[in-house]
């Protein structure tokens, strides 16, 4: 849910909403702002920022009150998800921009998709060094590689993405019609290594328009079958 669209009235009804039809997760996001999107000249909202809304939703759930304070009857009962980006400038303050989310009441972490895991894992040791590991389940991010000219897009066009060079030339060591596969193993050795980084309690897997290849890459990875839930 994004704050880019609706304000704070529109966004507790679909906090609401979401809740009755059964949907158990909530992940809070500012939201990009209407420019990057195909709608450049539509009017954002922002009435409120992520950190904002996570605490407006954990006072909805926990305290059963409004942002106005009037006090609900039935509380959505929502497990609350936040954003984090570890590459994103200036790259100190992304730890305490994570701590406030968790003080607003944040329950999980999604990452950034991981490409640069050396970044990552002196992001987690920051992490690990104010607690905020023991707080929060951390989800480390991460994709596979469709072509070497996604790799490129993502390294040099969209915002917070960290590729390193070492990843391209691998691509690049593969006969072209390899590289998909390739990408696929590039993600699985990422999996392999972040689930070893003390913290992340498991991974957010973004097989973005390529959803065939996610039971390859979590079969290969040793994440099947999953565990049941008691």
């Amino acid at each position: 849910m994004t704050c880019r669209d609706r304000n704070r009235i529109a966004l507790q009804m679909d906090i609401l909403g979401v809740a009755a039809l059964g949907i158990n997760n909530l992940l809070c996001l500012t939201g990009d702002h209407q420019v990057f999107g195909n709608h450049p000249m539509a009017k954002g909202v922002f009435d409120l920022d992520s950190i904002q809304l996570i605490k407006m939703v954990k006072d909805m759930r926990d305290e059963k009150k409004f942002h106005c304070g009037d006090e609900m009857e039935v509380e959505p009962r929502l497990f609350i998800g936040a954003a984090a980006n570890p590459f994103a400038d200036p790259f100190e303050f992304r730890v305490f921009r994570l701590a406030n989310k968790i003080a607003a009441g944040a329950d999980f972490i999604q990452t950034q998709i991981i490409f640069n895991v050396d970044k990552f894992a002196k992001w987690m040791e920051a992490v690990r060094d104010k607690g905020l590991h023991e707080k929060v389940k951390i989800l480390a991010g991460v994709a596979p590689i469709k072509s070497i000219g996604a790799a490129r897009y993502m390294q040099n066009k969209v915002p917070g993405m960290d590729v390193p060079e070492e990843i391209i030339e691998r691509l690049k060591g593969v006969p072209k019609e390899e590289v998909s596969k390739e990408g696929i193993k590039v993600c699985v050795d990422i999996i392999n290594r972040v689930r070893e980084i003390k913290g992340v309690a498991g991974i957010h897997l973004m097989a973005i328009e390529w959803e065939e290849a996610v039971h390859e890459i979590v079969e290969a990875a040793g994440l099947l079958p999953r565990p049941q839930l008691s």
